[in-house]
């Protein structure tokens, strides 16, 4: 039985699983109309209860090698074991340094359905190769793109586009150019916030324009890039270019939009956009330079 130790309990959040204790009781019940818990091989059916001996007590995640177990045989991930200081979660005894080798077998045997099967996926997959598939799946779901907060939702693109508009209330635009003036009273503040998120539909896609101000070093300057809702191979087939100016002169940009798989964080830091100095985008303001006045015009074409 699981221990009731404050220590343990508050490490793992729940009681810990213990595997069977007898020959009796590791039979296997098969689950005969359960799609989603059980997958047909060719000797025979694995049920839940094959998959909640290799789920850890601490984390409740999947265990990959190495399986640690104590003397009791009671098992544990090696990503756990330095958490609970060496010791069982279970019956609390000296952990040591032992495998379960059976039980990383068993999981070797095993051919599990993708995690992501309720977006689409149909795969079946090894035990051991299908944490690698997930990570690359391509009905995994997407983060939310909005960059103004830290946004947890999570989906397929229509999802999203859905919730971008409802709970964010971002523009939404149709058509592949676009002309954006952006204004601002104090152009000194710059605290690394969003200033605008805009959805474009066109080619039956969405792509979103972000424009913000973040601190480069010492010196706040503007950027303005695009991204793909979708994956990376797709946003391939896009170009767009970005244009803004004033007072006669005016900056180009034209690259390829990046995936929403990429963070907007790790897009902007990656000045992968077009980027205006202060000084320059009060120039091309013009007035008293005191107030921001960007116009900002751009469009999206497909790659033959």
């Amino acid at each position: 039985m699981a221990s009731s130790n404050p220590f343990f309990d508050d490490i793992r959040g729940r009681s810990g699983v213990d595997p069977p204790q007898t020959e009796e009781s590791t039979e296997i019940p098969e689950l005969i109309n359960d799609p989603i818990q059980t997958v047909v091989k060719p000797n025979g059916t694995v049920s839940s209860s094959v998959r909640e001996l290799l789920e850890c007590p601490v984390c409740l995640n999947a265990m990959y090698p190495p399986i640690h177990q104590c003397s009791n045989g009671h098992t544990l991930c090696s990503g756990c074991k330095p958490r609970v200081h060496d010791r069982c979660p279970t019956c609390r005894h000296e952990l040591g340094n032992i495998r379960c080798l059976a039980l990383e077998k068993v999981a070797a045997s095993l051919e599990l359905p993708c995690k992501y099967q309720g977006f689409g996926c149909i795969g079946i997959y090894p035990y051991y190769s299908k944490l690698k598939h997930e990570s690359q799946c391509a009905f995994r779901p997407y983060n939310c793109p909005y960059a103004g907060s830290e946004c947890a939702v999570v989906g397929d693109i229509r999802f999203l586009v859905a919730h971008l508009k409802d709970d964010h209330k971002v523009d939404m635009h149709s058509g592949c150019t676009f002309n954006h003036r952006y204004v601002k009273s104090n152009p000194q503040e710059v605290e690394n916030a969003t200033w605008m998120l805009t959805v474009f539909s066109c080619f039956g896609q969405y792509f979103c324009l972000h424009f913000e101000a973040f601190q480069l070093g010492m010196a706040p300057v503007y950027i303005a890039f695009l991204r793909f809702m979708g994956d990376d191979n797709d946003a391939k087939n896009y170009t767009y270019s970005l244009e803004v100016g004033g007072n006669g002169r005016k900056m180009t940009w034209q690259g390829v939009p990046r995936t929403i798989r990429d963070s907007h964080r790790k897009v902007r830091d990656s000045f992968d956009g077009l980027i205006i100095q202060r000084n320059l985008a009060l120039f091309f303001s013009g007035g008293d330079r005191k107030e921001l006045k960007l116009r900002v015009t751009g469009r999206i074409w497909k790659e033959q």
